[in-house]
């Protein structure tokens, strides 16, 4: 029985992450915590994947810096310190991205419960105003779920170009290289400059719907 449900869910991998999910939800409520709770919870812990990938990238950008700044010394440490930040900056792309969709998965339960539990209301008046209180909510998640995606998707470009410089550095390991290189430097460091100010506009976002579902 058990390998026949094991292989259900391969077939229907995201029915049964729905399943996990709503089951993760129940075993919560009964401990008294709501999926209004819990979209707190990971809005906040989106919130921290994002200051990590802030301070994650910000450092990469300094190894960047000094390889443009070589003035001697080991090149291979400077290429090995670089190419060690690009794979911290991907793990922390990762995290953002994770913590996202956590955020997408608990925020469409809750709106279909809250959408259900309002067709059980019998009062028009008290039925009208919850209607417009999830609107309201849907209309603010909507906006900061874009802001979010937004700052998942320009990542990506600021990752790339990092993975071009260490691997072309790699394959012209000398001081020569450098000099192609200071191009490449001030377009990261634009574009790093660019992802921060995303970040901080999502993650300031986040603190206004963070208090308008908790009013």
């Amino acid at each position: 029985m058990v390998r026949l449900i094991f292989f259900i869910c391969l077939l229907s991998l995201s029915g049964c992450q729905s399943a996990v999910d709503n089951a993760y939800y129940g075993l919560w409520e009964k401990l008294g915590v709501e999926k209004r709770d819990i979209l707190v919870e990971r809005v906040e812990d989106a919130q921290d994947s994002q200051k990590d990938a802030q301070e994650q990238f910000a450092s990469a950008l300094d190894e960047f810096s000094a390889l443009i700044n070589f003035d001697g010394g080991d090149l291979e440490d400077v290429y090995t310190n670089l190419s060690d930040q690009l794979e911290v900056s991907k793990e922390s792309a990762a995290s953002v991205g994770q913590r996202i969709d956590k955020v997408e998965a608990v925020a469409n339960a809750l709106f279909i419960e809250w959408k259900n539990e309002i067709d059980m209301i019998s009062s028009t008046k008290l039925k009208r105003d919850s209607q417009r209180k999830l609107a309201e909510t849907k209309r603010k998640y909507a906006s900061l779920l874009i802001s979010m995606r937004k700052v998942e998707k320009s990542m990506d470009p600021v990752l790339i170009a990092l993975q071009d410089n260490v691997l072309a550095l790699k394959h012209n390991l000398n001081a020569n290289a450098i000099g192609a290189l200071k191009a490449e430097f001030r377009s990261i460091k634009q574009d790093v400059g660019s992802l921060i100010k995303e970040m901080n506009a999502a993650i300031a976002q986040s603190d206004d719907f963070i208090k308008s579902i908790k009013g």
